[in-house]
């Protein structure tokens, strides 16, 4: 699946006022498409301005597909997102601590929306067993924000309401 979804990312190209979803920061908005001169030679780079943090990060437009940069998920993705965070399984059941860490990590990473709904309901989930380590709470609060914004851009609500919803998923 992964495959076909980077080439769709690879024949997605963005223009400025766009929206796009950087793997590591989340959603963010193509300000400029700049040409930049990067190890002795022309780049044609897309500015994205962060909307979490207000980061710029510029990513080389022949690499955006390698990166992971795409376009924000639709309406019904953002769907079958909230059916994941539902779900009643989890994830990743390995032990010790440190290899489920490493797990998780590489879930967020992948800047795929199931593999980060996946984290943020299994952090979700631990949090109501025990209290969670540093590196547990951070790994919950990056999922939350990196699926937030996506999917309140996908159900077209403001990021406040989609927080609720979420909350609500969790507290029923």
């Amino acid at each position: 699946m992964q495959s076909s979804a980077n080439a769709e990312a690879a024949r997605q190209t963005f223009k400025v006022g766009d929206m796009a979803v950087h793997p590591n920061h989340g959603v963010g908005e193509v300000v400029e498409i700049e040409t930049r001169d990067l190890g002795g030679r022309s780049t044609c780079c897309y500015v994205i301005k962060i909307r979490d943090s207000g980061l710029k990060v510029m990513v080389p437009t022949e690499a955006a597909a390698r990166v992971g940069l795409r376009p924000v998920m639709k309406k019904k993705e953002a769907q079958k997102i909230l059916d994941i965070l539902k779900a009643p399984e989890v994830a990743v059941d390995l032990q010790p601590w440190n290899r489920r860490f490493r797990a998780y990590t590489e879930m967020l990473k992948s800047g795929l929306p199931s593999e980060i709904a996946k984290v943020l309901r299994d952090m979700y989930r631990l949090k109501f067993d025990k209290d969670l380590s540093f590196g547990e709470r951070r790994l919950l609060d990056q999922a939350r924000s990196l699926l937030i914004q996506e999917l309140a851009l996908a159900k077209k609500v403001p990021p406040a309401t989609m927080e609720g919803e979420i909350q609500q998923i969790f507290s029923a």
